[in-house]
């Protein structure tokens, strides 16, 4: 066994300490503001599911369910998975308590994903997504209304280099066909392909149009397009769609080879994409799927959603202390002596009670009251209420400004509340 001290995380999960924390709240208050603003109601699902759960939602054949979940059997001998995405879980949730049945649904989620896939900057074994799902709603008007809000997420965020990728893989009949297609032309160039593309040619042959194999690029390009073997009602929606944006004001690149890696995606798919991350250049990703509550034993409801990288936007925005959560406390309490230690207490509690906004840190572990005072400097707050002996007698208190030169005023305890909320904007 390791001896302690050679404990750490295991490879491609980390820490998040409290200084990235803070932004990660910021982060996240800001997306849940934009999903409430649009509708959206939150969801919590389990971290683990049954692990038929995304064989048959994800696909059999995809990578994920092939090689990157994180399965295992419980002491039931039942197999069970760290959930690798949010949809499936979403779905089986809705289904199971009845959230579906001639309703609509707008709900978001956030919470870790797990793969296990070669960690590098941007992918990493246990991730973090926000995600959307909508329900019940099968016109182009609510993938339209889902990606202007993902717009509005980098307008909020100040983020201007990220842009959109859209295309249609129309629904499961035509694709069928077009796959035929596809695997007859890719067969012909059948020594170009490498064993990855060999294996998913009978299984999965649209995943090979997003290869990154620079020798089969040529042959992938000269590949049909899935857009030019659309049904008409799949074209009709399309085209709809792209009206959305345009009369909304939001610019896409279309993209034929946009596949996206999951079984159950059907006609719109899109993703917002950026230069600045290398190779994990996809902060979000979605599109329709309205075969996925069937799939999973529900009746026939039509869905479309997305979900968002949040490591891989906060990589975009790494210095950008703007949108950090205010964490430190606003007040520092300083005590010397037995008696302004128990009056701190009361007085801490009170302001609690008069200002629930405030953040205020009491001091502990006793001190010299100059050694407090470097404490209360440190802990990024602007103001220290200072009491020793002869405050705690005469119900009074030191106020010090740790952030200007001003002279400490005392004030009484019973004004302090009034006197923070004026100088703090409480």
């Amino acid at each position: 066994m390791a001896s302690a001290k050679n404990l750490q995380a295991i490879r491609g999960m980390n820490d998040l300490l409290p200084a990235d924390a803070a932004r990660w709240a910021g982060f996240e208050a800001l997306i849940r503001d934009v999903l409430t603003g649009y509708g959206y109601r939150e969801i919590r699902t389990p971290i683990v599911e049954a692990t038929e759960l995304f064989c048959r939602s994800i696909g059999e054949v995809t990578d994920i369910v092939e090689k990157e979940m994180y399965t295992f059997a419980d002491r039931n001998g039942d197999s069970l998975t760290l959930r690798p995405e949010g949809t499936a879980s979403c779905v089986r949730a809705c289904i199971e308590h009845g959230l579906l049945h001639n309703q609509q649904q707008r709900l978001w989620y956030a919470g870790p994903m797990f793969r296990h896939e070669r960690p590098q900057k941007g992918r990493y074994r246990q991730f973090h997504q926000i995600g959307a799902e909508a329900f019940g709603m099968d016109g182009p008007d609510i993938d339209a209304e889902m990606i202007c809000m993902t717009a509005r997420f980098w307008q909020r965020l100040g983020l201007a280099d990220v842009r959109l990728q859209l295309n249609s893989l129309g629904t499961p009949a035509c694709r069928s066909a077009y796959r035929d297609k596809l695997v007859a032309h890719l067969r012909s160039g059948y020594e170009l392909l490498d064993e990855d593309a060999r294996r998913r040619l009978d299984s999965n042959p649209l995943r090979i149009l997003d290869t990154k194999n620079p020798a089969m690029r040529e042959l992938v390009d000269a590949a049909p397009v899935l857009a030019d073997h659309l049904d008409d009602e799949s074209a009709r929606h399309f085209e709809r769609l792209r009206a959305l944006l345009d009369a909304a004001g939001v610019g896409y690149e279309l993209n034929p080879r946009l596949v996206r890696g999951l079984d159950y995606y059907t006609k719109t798919v899109f993703e917002w994409v950026t230069d600045r991350l290398g190779a994990q250049g996809t902060v979000c990703a979605g599109g329709r799927y309205d075969g996925l509550v069937e799939q999973l034993g529900g009746r026939p409801v039509p869905g479309v959603g997305f979900a968002m990288g949040i490591e891989r936007l906060l990589g975009l925005l790494e210095g950008r202390d703007d949108i950090a959560a205010a964490t430190q406390p606003q007040v520092y309490v300083v005590m010397a002596g037995e008696a302004a230690e128990a009056a701190g207490l009361v007085l801490a509690e009170r302001l609690r009670d008069a200002l629930p906004q405030l953040r205020l840190q009491l001091n502990a572990g006793g001190g010299q009251i100059k050694n407090q005072m470097k404490r209360a400097d440190k802990s990024g707050a602007d103001w220290a209420l200072v009491l020793g002996e002869q405050e705690a007698a005469q119900a009074c208190v030191g106020l010090k400004s740790l952030r200007t030169d001003a002279a400490q005023e005392t004030l009484a305890q019973g004004g302090i509340a009034a006197a923070l909320a004026a100088r703090l904007g409480l």
